[in-house]
């Protein structure tokens, strides 16, 4: 059934191609929860304030429910479950569960996939509204306690594990530099 507010999209997640049926409205988290059954992200706010729901796209952070799953045709989208590599977690997911990163676990998805989206933005010498220096010729920033904390502002945890969050995030990022 298609009509002027339901068509047809393709979606690739975590390399699976995937073709739905959707109303134009429909948001990518709800894509992805409900018409592909990938329920790691999660509805926390619904309004994009919270994070739960960040999803890579492209490997840029998004916020799925403020994402609509039309305009995500064609890119290249990583939830949770698509984090891990051949059965292997990657540095950051091994960080956050061996430094107690998470509590209830409800927003975990959202920061694992935020975190790795946030360390590539770093990676990449994108400043931050810390940054000390931005000026286009200064070196990449250094990414400290207080880096992380900004790149991560988005993501919200109830529970408040932010100081293992940081902890877990810098943990990785030293482990992935010296790999």
């Amino acid at each position: 059934m298609t009509d002027d507010t339901h068509g047809e999209i393709v979606l690739r997640v975590n390399d699976v191609t995937h073709r739905l049926l959707v109303d134009n409205r429909t948001t990518l988290l709800d894509a992805l929860r409900e018409g592909i059954g990938h329920t790691g992200s999660k509805k926390g706010c619904d309004r994009g304030q919270c994070g739960a729901c960040t999803v890579l796209c492209d490997g840029r952070r998004v916020v799925s429910c403020l994402t609509l799953a039309v305009a995500a045709e064609g890119a290249e989208i990583t939830t949770i479950e698509g984090l891990a590599g051949d059965g292997e977690l990657r540095p950051i997911q091994r960080e956050f569960v061996r430094l107690d990163g998470f509590q209830c676990g409800y927003c975990t998805s959202g920061q694992l996939c935020s975190a790795v989206g946030m360390l590539a933005e770093h990676a990449a010498g994108w400043p931050s509204a810390v940054t000390a220096d931005v000026s286009p010729d200064a070196p990449a920033p250094e990414l400290d306690a207080a880096e992380v904390r900004e790149r991560m502002s988005g993501n919200l945890c109830r529970c408040g594990a932010y100081p293992s969050i940081v902890r877990a995030v810098l943990s990785a990022a030293r482990e992935e530099v010296a790999g």
